[in-house]
């Protein structure tokens, strides 16, 4: 066969074989795409809770506190800078008339989408091409812009969210949507630098700046301490924020209507380690939830005096094994030192958790972004709702009264989380038995 016909049959063949494909697929209901078989257009789950979901941003700056940009520049390089966003529960049956207070009476309300940064991060931590993302934008969330904030059960509990490092705030919409529809205000924080990619208030872009190389673990231990202090003091800046807006005469939305003595924190990877820290270092928080952080600062070196979560995931728990050769990327040496100090020496209640077939990545939206990818044995769905399950049982058993029988025992319900008896410790139960007896 000469060349030219063989290369004619073989793209007859391809042709034939791409017809079929897009035929299938069409017939199947799926897109003809193969890379957004990999990277679908999905629908986020439905919030289970009563309210709907309202949100604002705001762009917050810490004129007491100088920016470092990471260690590449000296103090003095201009003020500290913290992007938020803040979702609160809404009255569902309000929804409707927001499209009036825009001035467009009757129009329909559009749900906000997640924003472009999303894919910008996603690509920035896997090194993928940006493009693959751009669809993210057209995904609807249940959030609502300036929605008015339901009175029903007004003041709401509040909590700080802090992403992981080169991410944003945005990154677990599914968790934070599910706490506002249970009745929680949800301040999630973007962290310049650490955080992909933050807008800040003269309009240039603060994009991530990369850790420097280190000849020693001990070196870049060190330097994390350092970092994860300064995002630590973005959460009790904004702290002080919300003070300020809680204030009667303060003229703001949520003026009188946030619970700050019922305040806690939780964040994922970098965020996790901002949690525990801060957790360690303000007394205003009451309670913090871990998605497998670090411990990096005064976390490690005093006692914790409040109640504190670790979800943790089967392979960075198979990284501890000095026999297990491959090691999963965020394993550090230090980590088991940290976490034997933190769960052994508190001094209320603690709760350490494995939740297999999870890995890192697994508690946030990624598993709906790629669930080839991200989800592997579990659905996307069942991956949402471990993560968002747990949050809203933590903080309601810690920071409402409520008692949630997952918290600290093992459950038919969620097979897949496993508690380790050694970190998991109900200190405040043994402390009120001691009471009754003395």
């Amino acid at each position: 066969m000469k060349k030219s016909a063989k290369w004619a049959a073989i793209g007859g063949a391809a042709g034939i074989a791409a017809a079929w494909y897009a035929y299938r697929s069409k017939k199947d209901g799926k897109s003809i795409n193969p890379m957004r078989r990999l990277f679908p257009i999905f629908t986020m789950p439905e919030p289970t809770g009563h309210y709907a979901v309202g949100m604002f941003e705001a762009h917050l700056i810490d004129h007491n506190r100088q920016e470092t940009r990471r260690g590449t520049l000296s103090q003095g390089a201009g003020s500290r800078e913290v992007a938020v966003t803040v979702w609160y529960p809404a009255d569902r049956n309000l929804k409707p008339e927001a499209a009036a207070l825009t001035g467009s009476p009757g129009a329909a309300v559009e749900p906000e989408h997640y924003p472009d940064s999303l894919g910008k991060c996603i690509s920035l931590v896997f090194g993928l091409p940006s493009g693959l993302f751009r669809h993210l934008s057209k995904i609807q969330t249940h959030a609502f812009r300036d929605l008015p904030l339901a009175a029903e059960e007004a003041p709401y509990p509040v909590l700080l969210f802090s992403p992981g490092i080169r991410s944003t705030r945005y990154q677990n919409l599914t968790m934070i949507e599910e706490l506002v529809s249970r009745g929680y205000i949800v301040v999630g924080m973007d962290h310049p630098y650490t955080a992909g990619t933050m807008r800040l208030a003269d309009g240039q872009d603060a994009l991530y700046i990369h850790e420097p190389k280190f000849a020693e673990s001990r070196e870049l231990y060190d330097y994390n301490v350092k970092e994860v202090g300064v995002r630590a003091l973005d959460a009790r800046f904004v702290l002080d924020t919300l003070e300020k807006w809680n204030q009667t005469d303060s003229g703001h939305l949520l003026a009188g209507r946030m619970d700050l003595s019922r305040t806690g924190i939780v964040g994922h990877s970098y965020g996790g380690a901002t949690a525990a820290e801060a957790l360690a270092t303000d007394d205003r928080l009451a309670a913090a939830l871990s998605l497998e952080g670090g411990f990096w600062g005064e976390v490690s070196h005093k006692p914790l005096e409040k109640p504190f979560m670790y979800l943790f995931t089967g392979g960075t728990e198979r990284s501890l094994d000095p026999n297990q050769s491959r090691k999963e990327a965020v394993f550090f040496e230090e980590w088991q030192e940290d976490v034997e100090r933190v769960m052994t020496s508190s001094r209320h209640d603690t709760f350490f958790a494995v939740v297999e077939p999870f890995f890192h990545q697994s508690f946030s939206d990624l598993p709906l972004v790629s669930p080839r990818l991200f989800a592997r044995s579990l659905t996307p769905e069942r991956a949402i709702d471990i993560t968002r399950t747990y949050a809203v049982a933590f903080f309601d058993q810690y920071l409402r009264g409520k008692e949630a029988s997952m918290i600290g025992q093992n459950t038919a319900e969620f097979p897949e989380v496993r508690y380790d008896d050694k970190y998991t410790q109900i200190r405040s139960s043994e402390a009120k038995r001691s009471e009754r007896v003395d």
